[in-house]
């Protein structure tokens, strides 16, 4: 860079184009310019950098002397004006230098633009002209390669004849060996006697003899007579029937040789021969041998062992439990041996599959078939076995075990792999014979456990009988024993038979419509024995009410009898009647175990039965069970009704009895009246409600709602019929009220509104008694309903026969 002093004209250059390059920094190339210009700007830049005083004074700008004179704070301004001046003038002259020096290179870029456009078309030319080249030159190869591959074809089509034909000749001179003559394989080529050459031989040996059998076979069929046959087919037949011999005897040699390395477990040798035998009927003799020679199916005692292990000393009788941990355990040892045979047999043959279907085929036919066989022993449907031996239902549960393990048996087989084998299939055909009959043994379980179970109670009730000797009959029969009672015990274990019955059905039968059908005639099975029970149940629970109406009619006496005869009647009449309420007690709880078996057998059909039937089915076997339960219930409705005339006759001994004339026809003496009920009353109802706290707590339902209002209506009844047998005075008539309240409050605990209405009317008609004889018509109008029973009430008023009632009686008549 030039002095900046010097003057523009004649000063070399202060800026050059190199200060523009590179990293170009302003504040650099002012400082180059003004630094030798401005020494004491420097230092006094450097002072204000210690002091701050520089600073002080380019903020305050040019100092004034005392005078006011200026002195300027940059001496050498004028130096810095031409100095930029310069530097401007040679910016401006660079400038131009610059757009000149651009001017030249865009014309030479412009122009090597123009020869390289040109360069690039003519490549372009050249690379669609080698392109074109490239696709003739590869047309060609392509026509040539086919050329040539045709050609290959051709030599190869001709390698393979010439080949075929070497190979005819070979097999036609072997022919020629094999038809020497017949039975004669001791002039035969060394391949066919040379161990090492066993496989080749035996494919040769297995062409010529498809070759010579398709001859003879096909001559046998063209030749139109058997001694032309004969005739052109002659040598062929000496050929086939020596291949036949020499195969066979190939066949066994690689056996023997194959049983030999299966015995040293030289797996290699075996698939070897087993590789070669796969020629001879794809190897299904081999195959076949080797399964056949496994110990499992050859061993007597492996057999032995089997039923050991399943069935131990005591045979069937070891129960359904120990022979599920039998078949367990025998067959996780089948399916482990059948496991390792599947290693081997992988090893060795070529075909493994078809070896693994017919080992897994021997294991179910033979050594499954025979534990069954010893297992499910059918029993005879004529002769039943006792079941203190386990009867029936010991052959169904062994049956249930043995096929459910063994069906798990299949699915592991099929798991460790059996070919094209149905494992699960052939199992199930090992069944059949059990199966077609199930549905009939099922049935006749249920019965024989049924009938069992009535002979043990029977037996029990006969036991009792013996042990209590001093009892008379007629005490036992009132009184029965707790065997011969209804017990919901016994119906629960019916529905136990039956849910295990039902579970074998499901277990057996696997198509919905034979599911269905199984469990109807299962469930039809318990419907009999429960309705069989329970009524047999109520019927021996009504023998015992008609026991007590016996006794009751048995001591039934006149009225002129002696008073210790009369003492004797009424003991053996109070003793009667503990007998009918002991009996009503005992149809009462056998009515509520009614009820209660009833729920457990509705209650069985909806959680169990109903959802394994058809909508059909279902609806069928509802409405069975609704004919079963309405026979019970008949039987429960005559039971009943005889605890009815039970209460009735015992309300009727006790108005009898207790009740005096005088308790309604009290003197007037002028004594305040009695308000109490009678004696008669008061029995009666502290009977009826000791007797019938069993039936409320018994009966539920319409059942129970039929039965009070029965027993009130019968009850409203009986009393009037007992009221007609007396006079009634006044006060009596009061007392009879009294009464009446009495059994109203009574009854009201029937929640029966009719009887409620009936006793309500019945103390309005027992006003006929209290009020004066010239009140009786206003009480007609005001109760016209109770006309018909006050009509008879009036004539049983002690002042009836005066002519003032009687006549008035004669005209509520004529105006009714």
């Amino acid at each position: 860079m030039g002095s900046p002093k010097a003057s523009a004209g004649t000063l070399p250059l202060i800026l050059d184009i190199d200060d523009f390059k590179g990293d170009f920094s302003f504040d650099a190339l002012f400082g180059n310019l003004v630094n030798e210009l401005l020494p004491s700007f420097q230092e006094d830049d450097a002072d204000g950098a210690d002091g701050g005083g520089g600073q002080d004074a380019l903020s305050n700008g040019p100092m004034r002397g005392l005078q006011g004179t200026a002195i300027p704070m940059f001496p050498a301004v004028e130096d810095l004006l031409a100095l930029f001046k310069d530097s401007c003038k040679e910016l401006v002259d660079l400038r131009q230098q610059i757009d000149g020096r651009l001017q030249n290179l865009k014309k030479e870029v412009e122009v090597q633009d123009a020869k390289h456009r040109k360069t690039l078309a003519e490549l372009e030319k050249g690379v669609d002209g080698l392109h074109q080249s490239f696709q003739r030159l590869d047309s060609r190869i392509s026509s040539v390669g086919q050329t040539a591959a045709k050609i290959g074809d051709h030599l190869q089509s001709a390698d393979s004849q010439r080949k075929t034909a070497s190979q005819t000749i070979e097999l036609i001179k072997y022919l020629m060996e094999f038809n020497s003559s017949p039975g004669d394989l001791m002039e035969l080529s060394p391949l066919f006697s040379d161990d090492s050459r066993v496989a080749e031989a035996a494919s040769i040996a297995q062409k010529l003899r498809s070759f010579a059998e398709e001859d003879v076979g096909t001559h046998g069929i063209n030749m139109p007579s058997a001694v032309g046959a004969a005739n052109a087919s002659r040598g062929l037949e000496v050929a086939v029937g020596n291949l036949q011999d020499y195969c066979n005897e190939l066949e066994n040699r690689l056996l023997s040789r194959f049983d030999a390395a299966s015995q040293r477990r030289e797996l290699s040798t075996m698939a070897e021969c087993a590789k070669i035998l796969s020629q001879f009927n794809r190897g299904t003799s081999a195959m076949q041998h080797y399964v056949a020679s496994r110990p499992m199916f050859i061993d007597v005692e492996v057999m032995n062992t089997d039923i050991n292990l399943v069935l131990g000393d005591q045979g069937l009788q070891a129960g359904p439990s120990n022979i599920a941990r039998g078949l367990s355990t025998l067959y996780k040892e089948i399916t482990d041996t059948v496991r390792k045979e599947a290693a081997t047999i992988m090893a060795v043959f070529p075909s493994p599959n078809d070896v693994m279907s017919i080992l897994v085929q021997r294991v179910l036919e033979q050594r499954v078939s025979t534990i069954l066989d010893r297992l499910l022993e059918k029993p005879s449907l004529v002769n039943l076995p006792p079941v203190n031996q386990g009867g029936l239902l010991l052959y169904l549960r062994i049956f249930a075990v043995a096929y459910e393990k063994t069906e798990d048996l299949a699915k592991e087989l099929q798991s460790v792999g059996c070919g094209d084998l149905d494992a699960e299939g052939l199992t199930e055909s090992l069944f059949l014979p059990h199966k077609d009959e199930y549905p009939e043994y099922e049935q006749a379980s249920l019965q024989q456990l049924y009938q069992s179970k009535m002979d043990e109670l029977r037996a029990e009730a006969q036991q009792q009988s013996e042990s209590t000797g001093t009892i008379s009959r007629t005490k036992a029969a009132i009184s029965p024993s707790a065997s011969q009672q209804i017990s919901v015990t016994i119906v629960t274990e019916f529905v136990r038979w039956n849910e295990e019955a039902i579970s074998r059905c499901t277990l057996f039968s696997s198509q919905p419509t034979i599911l269905a059908g199984n469990v109807r005639s299962v469930f039809a099975c318990l419907l009999g024995q429960v309705s069989q029970y329970l009524t047999e149940g109520l019927e021996r629970a009504r023998e015992s009410l008609n026991e007590a109406a016996a006794l009751r009619d048995r001591f039934v006496i006149g009225a002129s009898v002696s008073r210790r005869v009369a003492a004797a009647a009424a003991s053996a009449a109070e003793a009667a009647a503990a007998a009918g309420e002991s009996s009503f007690r005992s149809f009462m709880i056998a009515v509520q175990r009614c009820a209660s078996s009833v729920a457990i057998l509705q209650q069985y059909f909806s959680n169990t039965i109903s959802r394994l039937l058809p909508p059909d089915a279902h609806a069928a076997s509802l409405e069975e069970m609704g004919t079963a339960v309405s026979s019970v219930e008949g039987a429960a409705q005559k039971g009943l009704q005889q605890c009815i005339e039970t209460v009735m006759a015992e309300v009727e001994r006790l108005l009898s009895a207790e009740q005096k004339t005088t308790d309604y026809r009290t003197p007037d003496d002028g004594n305040a009246p009695d308000h109490r009920p009678t004696n008669a009353c008061i029995r009666v109802v502290a009977y009826l409600s000791r007797v019938l706290e069993s039936a409320f707590s018994a009966l539920e339902g319409l059942n129970k709602q039929s039965f009070l209002t029965d027993l009130g209506n019968r009850l409203h009844k009986g009393l009037i019929n007992h009221w007609q047998k007396f006079t009634f005075s006044a006060s009596g008539g009061l007392r009879l009220k009294r009464d009446i309240t009495e059994y109203g409050e009574f009854v009201r605990s029937f929640s029966a509104p009719s009887i409620d209405e009936n006793f309500e009317l019945l103390g309005i008609v027992a006003n006929v008694f209290i009020v004066a004889p010239e009140s009786l018509a206003s009480l007609f109008e005001g109760t016209p309903s109770i006309r018909k029973d006050a009509l008879r009430f009036i004539q049983l008023r002690d002042d009836f026969k005066t002519a003032k009632i009687s006549s008035m009686l004669n005209s509520l008549k004529t105006d009714s």
